[in-house]
This record gives C-alpha cells, sequence and structure tokens, in this order.
C-alpha cells in the first residue's frame, strides 16, 4: 500500500516537477497547480506549463502553440550569430536627459540610471560586428527591457554608427527591431532620430551594401515607421505585432472595427508590408543566404 500511494503521488505531480522542491518561491497555473519560478514557464498565449530548459532548448519557442517568447539582446545576439563571434562597439554612448523631463515626481535621469542597473545595458540598442554561419555581418539589437525599446538620441547615434561601421568594412546590416516608437522623455530630440537612421540607410544603400531588418514583438511606432522598414529586405518573427499606433487608438480614429489579426506579421505579410514571415528556428540560415546572395550581387 505504501508503494501504491507514492506512486500515485508522482503520477499527481506535473512533468518535471522535482521531488522534495521547497514549498516557497511557487505560482499558480490557470489550473491551480503550484510551480517554483526558476523551473517552470507559462505560455502566455495558450497558458501551457513549459519545462523552462526544455523552452529555452527550443530558443524560447512554445512547443505546443509555437508562440514566440520575446528575448534580451543578449539572447538574441546568441541564438543568431555564431559563438563568440559578436564584438560589440559604441559601449561608451549613453543617454542623457536633455530636457529635464519629469512625469509623476519621476525624473527621467534617476529612472535611466535605474533601468541602466537592472538590464546591464547603457541604452535600448546594442551593435558590433559578427558572423552567422560564417558570414560575417554588423548587426544592431534593440532590447525591449530598455524603456520599452524606445528610441532615444543614443539608439538613432548607433544606428548610424551601425550603418557607418557596415560602409566602412563593405558588410551587410542586419536590424532587429522591438519597441514602441519614440522615447517621449527626449522630447523633440527623439523624433528627430526618424530622420537620422533613414538618412543613415541612405548612405548604406548608396554603398550599395544590403540592409535586413528583421521585426519582432512587439514593433510600433517610430522605429515601424523609419528606418525598420527602410530595407532591401523585411523578415518578421510568427505572430508579432507590427505597426505604428495601437489597434484601439486607430479603432477610435476611423470609427470602424478592425478586421481579425490587424497587425499581426501575417496580415502584414498578406498586405505587402514584408517579404517573408521565419520561424525562429530557420532564422541563421534564412539570413545568412540573403547575405551571400548579396554578396555575390
Amino acid at each position: 500500500p505504501g508503494r501504491r500511494s507514492h506512486r500515485r503521488d508522482l503520477l499527481r505531480r506535473p512533468r518535471g516537477f522535482p521531488l522534495g522542491q521547497d514549498k516557497d518561491n511557487k505560482r499558480q497555473d490557470t489550473r491551480g497547480r503550484d510551480f517554483p519560478d526558476d523551473i517552470w514557464t507559462k505560455c502566455p498565449k495558450c497558458n501551457e506549463l513549459l519545462y523552462t530548459r526544455e523552452l529555452e532548448d527550443n530558443l524560447s519557442v512554445c512547443q505546443k502553440c509555437g508562440y514566440h517568447f520575446r528575448l534580451s539582446s543578449p539572447e538574441r545576439i546568441n541564438y543568431l550569430l555564431d559563438p563568440d563571434s559578436f564584438k560589440e562597439e559604441g559601449q561608451n554612448v549613453r543617454p542623457l536627459d536633455p530636457i529635464g523631463f519629469v512625469s509623476l515626481e519621476e525624473k527621467y535621469g534617476e529612472k535611466l540610471r535605474q533601468v541602466q542597473a537592472k538590464t546591464g545595458l547603457n541604452d535600448a540598442l546594442v551593435y558590433g560586428s559578427g558572423t552567422i554561419e560564417n558570414v560575417p555581418v554588423v548587426i544592431a539589437v534593440t532590447d525591449f527591457r530598455f524603456v520599452g525599446g524606445s528610441m532615444g538620441s543614443v539608439y538613432g547615434e548607433k544606428i548610424k554608427r551601425a550603418s557607418e561601421l557596415a560602409i566602412q568594412k563593405k558588410l551587410g546590416l542586419l536590424t532587429v527591431s522591438s519597441g514602441g516608437g519614440a522615447r517621449m522623455q527626449e522630447g523633440v530630440y527623439s523624433l528627430m532620430q526618424m530622420a537620422k537612421t533613414t538618412a543613415a540607410l541612405a548612405e548604406l544603400a548608396d554603398a550599395r551594401l544590403p540592409h535586413i531588418s528583421l521585426l519582432t514583438d512587439p514593433c510600433m511606432g517610430g522605429i515601424t515607421a523609419s528606418y525598420a522598414t527602410s530595407a532591401d529586405v523585411i523578415i518578421s518573427e510568427p505572430g508579432a505585432l507590427i505597426g505604428f499606433a495601437g489597434p484601439r487608438v486607430i479603432e477610435q480614429t476611423i470609427r470602424q472595427k478592425l478586421p481579425p489579426g490587424f497587425q499581426t506579421a501575417e496580415f502584414s505579410l498578406q498586405h505587402g508590408m514584408l517579404d517573408m514571415v521565419t520561424p525562429r528556428r530557420e532564422l541563421r540560415t534564412t539570413i545568412s543566404r540573403l547575405l551571400k546572395m548579396y554578396r555575390k550581387s
């Protein structure tokens, strides 16, 4: 009887739940099951409990519904580039508080210091050079954790420097974008980055070097309206939210109900705003092939 009782207890446990797990530091899923924060991850789309290690092995894509989790810039670089090939540039470029912005008694300068300490980043964009399947490339990656991936003066300056680095090395430029648009805390300085980044990419085009743009969830506002869609090839991950204003704002403006799937990557592909929607596991091969094609031409 003791063995059968122990076996029934094991069968009641979720798969992968370790024996003797401390009951502290637990959460509950929609089915009322407790699980430790560091072992299980709940998919926000299908609510399935995913074993975190298996999720990471699957490039942070849900094994059940295919939902693509958001990635930090180090994770994105690790997944896309060859091991130990990335060389970061522009680490000394740091944002300032040009207009002394204060909101709800919170100073922008103080908020910057808090986010920098939390993420270990100087700003929302990281750029440098590396290789993808042994094909050299200059890459610029947005990190949504840093003030929602918003585009401020440092963000725009790094896109410009990444473009100049690509011209200097005669390489293609890959931008990976994920953000909510211009950073309002920097006022008109942030709005100027739309023109600045577009002008920088025009110089890249004059040098007959490719710009491949990868849009990830979410890609909105001035980012979508400027450099992210000024590319030779525009790719997106499945299910990514892509647009300028949010769906609710558009509905209130035009006073019409939007069609199903509006502003998803698949909707944008269907209406000609994207060249392809590519699963995360196929991105390395797809981008390396594109870079080889443009290099030969």
